[in-house]
């Protein structure tokens, strides 16, 4: 079927209608400002992390002790080039300041990723951990190699903890572009903020969420659809929310909770070694070693033969 050239003559005025919208709907806009952290160079600059955090699982193949230092360097050379291009705009746009600020934004994102890129050796050992969990606490999986490969869990996981130092360094902006573009790939919301021990596991994960505040301890273990969330917010005498409060639970060494529990307030601590059943909803805090489960509903059939059974 031909195009009707003829109605492509509309599209001029409908450019300009669509233009007049920019000075009448404001803040959903980003023009006469300098440039905003880049998405694809972000997310790049995430495939990167992940090749010198797990090498030989992701972009190059043939690494071995001979080669790998030289392909690592490239890689970490690169990502010092990116990450001190995007921080520095991050931090730019922070500060609101406009392309004439005389202060080098790029030499502050440079420092930054100095100090970040220092801290991968770390990450890697605590990494480590999580990668055992999951192969520890799931008897379908076969080693390593598949959690590594195939558990949206610890790329989610992943993800955050690259986040996260970015996050307690100061750097604005990137660290949730990093955890939503995680999330948008694996259906596990984590906050760059939350805090979360080693030996972490996400078993399927879909659909969890752990909020800013969060503060979870070391050998947890959570399952798909889990709610750690704020019971409600808090707003100041104009009406506006009270940020910078512990809203998120505590979840103690040792916990397991199981599907779609949700968990809400600052306050609530579930202690160590609980255990949390499916589809509970808990508001106040946990003993220790205490294990928390709906009664047992009752079952109704319905036949189309007999009638109710």
């Amino acid at each position: 079927m031909a195009t009707d050239f003829r109605l492509k003559d509309q599209l001029p005025e409908l450019t300009e209608r669509l233009v007049q919208t920019y000075d009448q709907v404001g803040k959903i806009d980003h023009l006469d400002h300098c440039p905003l952290p880049k998405h694809a160079e972000v997310v790049a600059a995430i495939g990167d992390l992940q090749e010198v955090l797990f090498p030989g699982y992701r972009q190059r193949e043939g690494l071995h002790r001979g080669n790998v230092t030289y392909y690592i360097g490239e890689v970490v050379d690169r990502l010092h080039d990116r990450l001190t291009q995007q921080i520095g705009r991050a931090l730019r746009h922070e500060q609101h300041a406009d392309c004439d600020d005389e202060r080098d934004y790029e030499k502050l994102g440079q420092a930054a990723t100095i100090e970040f890129l220092k801290k991968l050796p770390d990450l890697r050992a605590v990494l480590a951990t999580d990668v055992e969990a999951a192969y520890v606490g799931d008897p379908a999986c076969r080693g390593a190699d598949e959690v590594i490969f195939c558990y949206p869990g610890l790329e989610a996981v992943t993800v955050y903890r690259l986040a996260n130092l970015l996050y307690r360094m100061g750097v604005p902006f990137i660290p949730r572009m990093m955890t939503e573009w995680a999330h948008g790939r694996t259906g596990i919301d984590i906050h760059p903020g939350a805090t979360i021990g080693d030996h972490f596991f996400i078993d399927h994960g879909t659909g969890v969420v752990i909020g800013e505040t969060c503060q979870i301890g070391r050998h947890v273990k959570l399952y798909q659809g889990v709610t750690l969330g704020a019971l409600s917010f808090a707003t100041d005498e104009n009406g506006d929310l009270v940020r910078d409060t512990k809203r998120h639970p505590t979840i103690e060494d040792n916990v397991v909770i199981y599907a779609n529990a949700t968990i809400l307030g600052g306050n609530t601590v579930v202690g160590e070694g609980a255990v949390i059943g499916s589809s509970v909803w808990i508001t106040r805090s946990v003993p220790p070693r205490t294990t928390v489960v709906l009664e047992k509903p009752g079952l109704r059939m319905r036949s189309e033969d007999a009638g109710v059974a």
